[in-house]
């Protein structure tokens, strides 16, 4: 008998059953498929509150399952969930060229005091994927020391959402703040990009996220040869 699947649940085939063979057990990479379903499917307001029973029953599983696959996907899923998108980050690319930034230094300070204070720029790039949507994020990076800053561009949608959230007293002093996407501009673009709408929590998430994983191991080791390289 053809079970009744009015959300478009994935087709998952069970391992077995639990120890008191009341609930149906799953691969760990499925159980991940059942946590993003939990929230990654649209559900029109009005069938939010039949939504979970419906998805425990079409699995045969119940809220200790659905307990355990969140323990699952936090553990081994190369992504997170942000309210109601999967956002996973992508690759790396150094753009552009190192450039030396001339920095001021005493006369009477040593020379590797002053070597300690030199300061870089470089154009970087890294991808992010939303709800398995590619977008780029361009940023200059600026590197002194042991210390690092960057300056986001303002063209595509992670880069727009960036300035929305860190709007304020950089952009009053980079630029005019009457050039700052809005959030319903921010959701339009979305929209063509096949990505549902964000309300501000969920932007504020996202951007943390993007902070988080800007700059990886690899990166900054690259970014450490290139300026090791120069010096």
């Amino acid at each position: 008998m053809t079970k009744d699947n009015p959300y478009n649940f994935l087709p998952l085939q069970p391992t077995g059953r639990n120890e008191t063979d009341n609930v149906n057990t799953y691969a760990p990479e499925d159980m991940i498929k059942i946590y993003e379903q939990q929230f990654l499917t649209q559900v029109p307001e009005d069938q939010l509150t039949e939504f979970l029973p419906a998805l425990k029953r079409f699995y045969d599983i119940d809220n200790n399952t659905l307990d355990i696959s969140a323990v699952i996907f936090d553990a081994i899923a190369d992504s997170t969930i942000i309210y109601n998108h999967k956002v996973k980050t992508g690759n790396y690319q150094i753009v552009g060229s190192l450039v030396t930034e001339q920095i001021e230094v005493e006369e009477d300070e040593e020379s590797q005091e002053s070597l300690d204070n030199q300061a870089y720029t470089i154009d970087c790039m890294r991808t992010f994927f939303i709800n398995d949507v590619e977008i780029p994020y361009h940023f200059n990076l600026f590197v002194q020391g042991d210390g690092y800053s960057t300056l986001t561009e303002k063209n595509t949608a992670l880069e727009k959402i960036y300035w929305l959230v860190n709007a304020g007293f950089e952009e009053h002093l980079l630029g005019d703040p009457k050039e700052l996407a809005s959030l319903e501009s921010i959701n339009e673009e979305l929209a063509s990009l096949g990505i549902r709408e964000m309300d501000l929590n969920t932007i504020h998430q996202l951007v943390n996220y993007i902070e988080d994983n800007l700059i990886d191991d690899e990166m900054a080791e690259a970014l450490n040869t290139l300026i090791d390289d120069a010096e």
